[in-house]
């Protein structure tokens, strides 16, 4: 019975997705496009984020820095596309296809290279030497004046795709809603594989998977990598969405919310990070209303869930994680 049920949900999921955009029409409430559209491109980085977390006991507290750095790359390329200066000899460009591969290659690059360095350790190690690298990318990026430093950099306007004009609102809301489908099913692809299914024994037994001749660094940093990318590519769409971009797109906070709405939804569940968004979001909304010290009501809530509801609130339905 589960099966059928899952599959269900999914579609009513996708299916309320898809209705958002002439509801908000037929409503008068643009607002709420908005507040979808932050569902759906924080979603992408909490799938990114319980690829590694839920499947590789990996657990990064800084993937917040991917978030940023893409951002960053979308805002710097802007920056000197729209003011005139060249950014090494290079004129720059407004393609979507040529700036949002090179801002996944910058984040692809940056997590080959942190995690070839922090996944030799593991445990609080591992998260407290990847929150220092999140931590120094956040203070590259505030010591960067040319681009705004702490207030951050305005995009003149958004990138350009070919037949798709990203200046609409719902056109962009439903780009948003394709490429959340798209990472998830390759996320699930990958978790199905040869690939995952290593990943995965890496995380029940270590010591099993090494007696069996399975090497864990290079499965891990291919999964750190790629989780990288998915959060990298958030970013992107961020930067797009909002047209602005700020040091705090990297900051620990950010990774303390990309983690919480993991667990909120499900670890190990891919599926369930999307719900733990969408709820954390509906919750952050309504209690900033209410007061403005509105985290002293959502941390409790947290660790409720994470004590007493180990698998988060879409775990059961998804099948996530017992341990």
């Amino acid at each position: 019975m589960r099966r059928p049920l899952r599959t269900m949900t999914i579609l009513l999921g996708l299916a309320l997705f898809v209705a958002v955009p002439p509801a908000v029409d037929a409503g008068g409430s643009p607002a709420l496009l908005g507040l979808a559209n932050r569902i759906l491109i924080y979603a992408i980085a909490a799938v990114s984020l319980d690829l590694i977390i839920g499947y590789g006991a990996m657990v990064s507290f800084g993937h917040a820095m991917f978030f940023g750095l893409g951002g960053y790359t979308v805002g710097i390329v802007a920056y000197h596309t729209f003011g005139g200066e060249p950014l090494l000899g290079w004129s720059g460009t407004n393609a979507a296809l040529i700036v949002w591969p090179l801002a996944l290659l910058v984040c692809a690059l940056i997590a080959l290279v942190v995690g070839a360095l922090t996944l030799r350790t593991s445990g609080v190690q591992f998260i407290m030497i990847t929150l220092a690298f999140a931590q120094m990318v956040f203070f590259v990026l505030v010591s960067l004046q040319i681009y705004g430093g702490d207030d951050g950099l305005m995009l003149e306007r958004r990138n350009q795709l070919p037949l798709i004009d990203l200046a609409g609102p719902q056109t962009f809301y439903y780009l948003c809603l394709a490429l959340l489908v798209a990472w998830t099913a390759i996320c699930a692809l990958i978790v199905n594989s040869r690939f995952g299914l290593v990943l995965q024994a890496l995380r029940q037994s270590e010591r099993r998977a090494i007696n069996l001749g399975i090497r864990p660094f290079p499965f891990r940093l291919a999964a750190f990598v790629i989780s990288a990318v998915g959060t990298g590519l958030a970013g992107v769409l961020w930067a797009n969405y909002a047209r602005f971009v700020t040091p705090d797109m990297a900051a620990w906070s950010k990774s303390g919310e990309f983690m919480a709405i993991v667990v909120l939804g499900g670890l190990g569940t891919l599926l369930g990070p999307i719900a733990g968004t969408a709820v954390f979001i509906a919750l952050e909304q309504l209690l900033s209303a209410w007061t403005e010290h509105w985290m002293i009501v959502m941390g409790p809530v947290l660790t409720l869930v994470a004590l007493f509801g180990r698998r988060g609130i879409a775990g059961r339905l998804f099948g996530g994680r017992r341990d």
